[in-house]
């Protein structure tokens, strides 16, 4: 994937940095991600088509809107080939994809896009939907195996609280386990349920934060868990994902690059730090267990 340096995107456009600039603060698009050194790279594709918007002499805000249009045709290409059930040519949608964005932006704006609308279309207990269930699983775990080493020293445990490989939460964790890895995190997902042994795992591994992701597991089961995991490692960040939290804060955004960008800041903090963010805090207080059990 070809990407641009302000400069550059700028040049493209034929407009100053600064309105560049403007235009991603005003309306979020083009909208970049971060190099390493922290800089703007934007995605050719994205620049690409706006720059063709504004060629037909449309005004900036409707040239966006068309921008965005012309990209999402994807979506449609992809959710064509799944209810037609042509894996191959599901694939070839998504290298299409990946071909004009980042792998991260083509997991949130093509792949989750399009299987949410055939959950719609044919319901999320339908053949129609296990079929691109299995294929998007399929897909995001070979993008997983493409993933480069990570480079953080930070690793996140995720605990799976989802009912199974079909349940909607359990796609989105897995498109959230794969930005993370992507970011350089170490990953590890166990299930709520599954705490023996538990203790061996967590010493091994080591996280220092920790997220239960999915609506489908009971509290009690997931406080179980948590009591685990805290009597092992001690008092960690402990947030939740597309699951109702248990007080006012430690919820994460619902959408997979938000989500994993607090991840991220909470893995950056100093340890002597981490369990005083705003958004995190332990699942289960002193007691809980006691209740749970």
């Amino acid at each position: 994937m070809r990407t641009l340096k302000t400069s550059e995107a700028a040049a493209v456009l034929n407009v100053s940095p600064n309105t560049l600039r403007a235009w991603e603060r005003r309306f979020g698009y083009p909208k970049p991600r971060r190099s390493p050194g922290k800089h703007r790279l934007y995605t050719h594709g994205e620049v690409a088509a706006l720059r063709d918007a504004l060629q037909e002499g449309l005004s900036i805000s409707s040239a966006i809107s068309h921008a965005r249009e012309a990209l999402s045709a994807d979506t449609s290409i992809l959710v064509g080939a799944l209810q037609a059930f042509e894996l191959e040519r599901a694939d070839s949608a998504m290298e299409a994809a990946l071909a004009l964005r980042s792998v991260e932006r083509s997991v949130q704006h093509v792949l989750l896009p399009a299987l949410h609308e055939i959950g719609v279309r044919h319901g999320f207990d339908s053949a129609p939907w296990a079929f691109a269930g299995r294929w998007a699983a399929d897909w995001l775990g070979r993008a997983q195996r493409l993933a480069p080493p990570p480079m953080r020293r930070g690793a996140v445990l995720f605990g799976d609280a989802t009912r199974d490989d079909l349940d909607v939460d359990a796609l989105h964790l897995r498109a959230l386990q794969l930005l993370a890895i992507r970011a350089g995190a170490r990953v590890l997902v166990l299930p709520v349920t599954g705490v023996a042994g538990l203790q061996e795992v967590l010493e091994a591994f080591a996280p220092q934060v920790v997220v239960v992701a999915g609506a489908h597991a009971s509290d009690d089961e997931v406080a179980r868990w948590a009591y685990g995991v805290r009597a092992t490692l001690g008092a960690l960040p402990s947030v939740v994902f597309r699951r109702p939290p248990r007080s006012g804060s430690g919820q994460l955004a619902d959408r997979e690059d938000d989500a994993l960008g607090e991840i991220l800041e909470l893995l950056d903090l100093p340890a002597d730090q981490r369990l005083r963010p705003v958004r995190a805090e332990p699942l289960l207080r002193s007691g809980e267990h006691r209740r749970a059990s």
